[in-house]
């Protein structure tokens, strides 16, 4: 059952801020809106517009019937995950990264499906 505009306008949707790495300033993101996201040269800035953009990505797929997640519920599977490693690792990390022209995120995650496509066929 579809549940009223007023109730998604008005949940608490998590959402996560990170600098933007290429164009300088911060991005928001909602997890559980998919492609819906906040930009702006200070964190404030960046939530405001993120604010914004959530009301307005709600109403549009309100009114085109598209389906809209309840709060936290892409939270199982994020696809992030927090790991402590030691600097020297990640300092080389980085280094490879830059070499190969990719995020060290990008980079990690190449390595880590080459690792699980490689137990794969050994099992």
């Amino acid at each position: 059952m579809k549940k009223e505009l007023d109730y998604y306008l008005k949940a608490d949707y998590p959402f996560t801020v990170r600098p933007d790495l290429d164009d300088g300033g911060y991005i928001v993101e909602f997890p559980d809106l998919r492609y819906c996201v906040g930009t702006g040269d200070t964190t404030e800035d960046a939530i405001k517009d993120a604010v914004i953009a959530k009301a307005e990505w709600i109403k549009a797929a309100y009114e085109d019937n598209i389906n809209i997640p309840d709060p936290g519920s892409a939270e199982e599977y994020n696809g992030r995950i927090s790991l402590r490693i030691p600097k020297s690792l990640h300092r080389n990390i980085v280094e490879s990264a830059k070499k190969e022209g990719v995020s060290a995120n990008q980079f990690i995650s190449h390595l880590i499906s080459l690792g699980i496509g490689k137990r794969m066929k050994q099992s």
